[in-house]
């Protein structure tokens, strides 16, 4: 007869919840009612007497995911929740460490220092080592120093074969010793100080291994190398690790994630029990279907394969645009209908690979004036580098706008302090005129010169603005700003920079809807950037990148940007290993959707103020084609067996060699792609985007290219 807590679990849920005391592996697919598994779990270990409250430790990824697994709890039981080890790594770390703060080495009111604080302290350091800010960003040192805590290497432990690296090492020994005087940790040094306390004092590892008999960690894919090891420290010879997580969901690589120590698992503590929960009861049978033959592509995955009672349901709706503003404009459409057929905006999600197209959805959304809510994350003209450069825009209209001059006078850094900043607003206040008449004469101070420097900088952009195309204004100021500089020494900025990109397409676009005027451009990204966000409780569609959507799910969803080198990512396509994150990104958004799915992609995409053609994702060519239903029959080829390509409908000069642009080829070696753009005569070069291989430009007269 099944315990009470098991009687409404599958009999794979039941299984894993019933468990022996002995480590295990849960393999918990999307949608399978995992949470329901780890809570369950833990309830059974302490109804049943298995275990105490304080005999037990959960590890969860997010605040929220652990307060979310305490109310099922005690739900299930009468339990106070204040004696439960449950919380995140950093949590359960920093409660060890404030027990244990002696040993550590720490003050016994030793604080925690957020992002911003570390950011402002490694600043400190890089100004009393007086070292150049723009060889060293702050951002890259501190990016650095988390990096080698995260992988357990302290700064002693650091390689370092050239003078930039030898430097980098001393600021981080300067870092450790500047925290240690200060007596503050950040959230690295939590983990990595918890980790040195139990190697190194066996007395207090014994203890919380005899205490926590079972621990159990949640999302164990995401776990990196320091979170395993320090695991495996708590992890005695007579403990029960009960993992739960997916290898197929492995999405945060570039957060340190390594979906690899799944596997090591297996080896390190000879797991007997693997157990598949495979039922999902999210989506319904084509979306799945979907989902398993694309992440089938991967390699060395643990295996499992996603099944529901619920029917087939409606297939998935593919269509192809012929720009992107095509795109927003269907999914907008599509989106009204949809509600007007009754669902719920808050259950209808549109994703994208980056954040950068967003702001071709919002247009669209904000002209249709429809409710959006950006999840996890900024509306476009929101975003930090967009408002920085708006400013920069504004100043080269107005030099006398305030505001505009206060947020940038000293970003990108160029040595203008707080000081020298009240120093001008007490020049200009006293003589009754704008800010920009009094960093004109540079001021007083040690800051004048670089005041001055920077009045300069802000009149050779407004020199050449004269006569340029709103596009090569907005190109031009990101050069001479050095917003651009900036964000490309930035290991973060990738995604700023293409935003950055993008904010050149917004221009683009005004100038070929409205006219080639700055002052009437910012007037248009002032309105757009207004409080049009639905608000907390409205409404709204939502909007995210298919990394904010994990763990989410929704009655419709959009999946857009369906093109190589969008989705999967450029940065992927010459590492094996990165695409195939990339595809488990894929499965991941297809498993949002419960009941109906679109997949959308452009033919031409405007990027960094420039047409460029593209062909349709190999994710696309992955999913079977009996499970789509193309709207738009016309741009998929009959006989489909694969993505739709570049329409022909393209007009574009037919050069000498007969290659034009939008053209399907095929290549011995490459396979299958479209000609995006060509050069010379009838001897000259064609580019092609290749399905599988990514762009590349190829000499006509040998690259035995075959129209297809």
């Amino acid at each position: 007869m099944s315990h009470p807590l098991t009687a409404n679990l599958n009999p794979e849920q039941a299984a894993a919840v019933e468990l022996p005391p002995e480590h295990a592996l849960i393999l918990a697919g999307a949608g399978s009612g995992k949470t329901s598994v780890l809570t369950t779990r833990i309830a059974w270990l302490l109804s049943t007497g298995q275990c105490s409250p304080a005999g037990l430790l959960s590890v969860t990824f997010t605040n929220k995911a652990a307060k979310e697994m305490l109310v099922r709890i005690t739900s299930m039981m009468p339990l106070n929740p204040r004696g439960l080890w449950v919380g995140t790594f950093h949590g359960l770390c920093n409660r060890m460490l404030r027990l244990h703060w002696r040993d550590a080495g720490l003050p016994e009111t030793f604080a925690i220092l957020d992002s911003a604080e570390q950011l402002s302290a490694v600043k400190r350091i890089l100004k009393a080592l007086n070292i150049d800010d723009e060889k060293y960003p702050a951002k890259v040192v501190q990016q650095f120093i988390n990096g080698h805590k995260e992988n357990g290497r302290r700064a002693g432990d650091v390689d370092a074969w050239d003078d930039y690296s030898r430097m980098l090492r001393l600021i981080y020994e300067e870092y450790e010793k500047q925290c240690q005087r200060e007596g503050v940790a950040d959230f690295s040094e939590l983990l990595l100080r918890c980790y040195e306390l139990l190697s190194k004092n066996e007395s207090l590892r014994e203890h919380y291994q005899s205490r926590f008999r079972h621990i159990l960690v949640d999302e164990f894919q995401d776990t990196n190398k320091l979170q395993y090891a320090w695991l495996k420290l708590l992890a005695g010879s007579n403990n029960a690790l009960f993992a739960v997580g997916d290898d197929d969901q492995s999405i945060y690589a570039f957060r340190g994630a390594n979906v690899g120590n799944m596997h090591d698992f297996q080896t390190d503590f000879a797991v007997k029990h693997v157990i598949r929960l495979e039922q999902n009861y999210r989506s319904q049978g084509n979306i799945l279907d979907a989902a398993n033959a694309v992440i089938a592509n991967n390699r060395n995955r643990l295996g499992k394969e996603l099944w529901t009672s619920e029917p087939a349901g409606e297939p998935i709706r593919v269509f192809e645009a012929a720009t992107d503003f095509e795109e927003a404009a269907f999914i907008v459409e599509e989106a009204q209908t949809l509600i007007r057929e009754g669902n719920r905006a808050n259950d209808i999600a549109i994703l994208y690979r980056a954040n950068a197209q967003s702001r071709v959805i919002e247009h669209a959304l904000f002209t249709a004036g429809v409710p959006y809510r950006v999840y996890g994350g900024l509306r476009f003209f929101e975003r930090q580098e967009i408002k920085h450069s708006l400013a920069y825009l504004r100043l080269i209209a107005n030099p006398g706008d305030d505001n505009a001059l206060l947020r940038v006078i000293n970003f990108p850094t160029r040595g203008i302090g707080a000081r020298t900043i009240e120093s001008i607003q007490e020049t200009a206040r006293n003589a009754g005129t704008p800010l920009w008449q009094a960093a004109c004469s540079g001021g007083a101070g040690r800051g004048a010169a670089a005041v001055k420097k920077f009045a300069e900088i802000i009149e050779n952009m407004r020199s050449q603005a004269t006569g340029l195309a709103m596009p090569e204004l907005v190109d031009m100021m990101l050069d001479l700003s050095g917003l651009r500089a900036h964000y490309q020494a930035d290991k973060e900025g990738e995604e700023r920079l293409a935003n950055l990109g993008e904010l050149i397409n917004a221009a683009t676009n005004f100038v070929q809807e409205d006219e080639n005027n700055l002052i009437a451009f910012l007037s248009h990204a002032s309105l757009e950037a207004g409080d049009h966000q639905a608000g907390a409780h409205d409404e709204a569609l939502q909007l995210m990148t298919v990394h904010a959507s994990k763990g989410l799910e929704f009655h419709a969803v959009f999946l857009c940007g369906l093109e190589e080198g969008l989705f999967p990512h450029d940065n992927s396509m010459n590492d094996a290993s990165a695409v195939e994150e990339e595809r488990r990104l894929m499965y991941v958004a297809i498993t949002r959707a419960r009941r109906r799915l679109y997949i959308t992609l452009a033919q031409s995409r405007m990027l960094h103020g420039q047409t460029r053609y593209a062909v349709a994702s190999r994710f696309m060519q992955e999913i079977p084609q009996q499970l789509l239903k193309f709207l738009n029959r016309g741009y998929a080829p009959q006989g489909y067996s694969g993505p739709a390509t570049l329409a022909s409908k393209i007009k574009a000069p037919t050069p000498e060699h007969g290659l034009a642009i939008g053209m399907n080829v095929e290549h011995p070696k490459f396979g299958q792609g479209v000609v995006t753009d060509h050069e010379g005569g009838a001897s000259g070069n064609v580019q092609v985007n290749f399905a599988t291989a990514g762009s590349k430009w190829l000499a006509v007269a040998y690259a035995k290219l075959k129209v297809l």
